[in-house]
């Protein structure tokens, strides 16, 4: 009976975690014509974990694996603006410097 049960149960591939992997990468670069790829690969992904770890370990690892990808986007979202330089020298709002001494000194 036990050994049915495993037989039933399918293997979670490399292969699997691979096309999931490679789904996302390609939704995040702004390709989103994956984005049907992404969710069938990960649903059967999904599908293999659940029936081969606790709901708990499920939900932990679902977490862990949304914490990285948060970590993941800030950062490349910060490398975007990093290094860039702005003029700042023509600011509408920016005090001229002397210019009360000027006034005070025209008087």
């Amino acid at each position: 009976m036990e050994a049915q049960i495993e037989q039933q149960l399918e293997k979670i591939m490399p292969e699997d975690l691979a096309r999931t992997f490679e789904s996302a990468y390609h939704v995040f670069q702004g390709h989103h014509e994956h984005m049907d790829d992404l969710l069938k690969n990960g649903a059967a992904l999904l599908r293999k974990v659940s029936q081969r770890f606790t709901p708990t370990q499920t939900i932990l690892g679902i977490a862990a694996i949304a914490a990285v990808a948060v970590v993941l986007i800030n950062r490349a979202t910060d490398e975007g603006n990093e290094g860039e330089a702005h003029d700042v020298s023509n600011r509408a709002d920016k005090p001229k410097i002397g210019a009360k001494n000027q006034d005070k000194q025209g008087q």
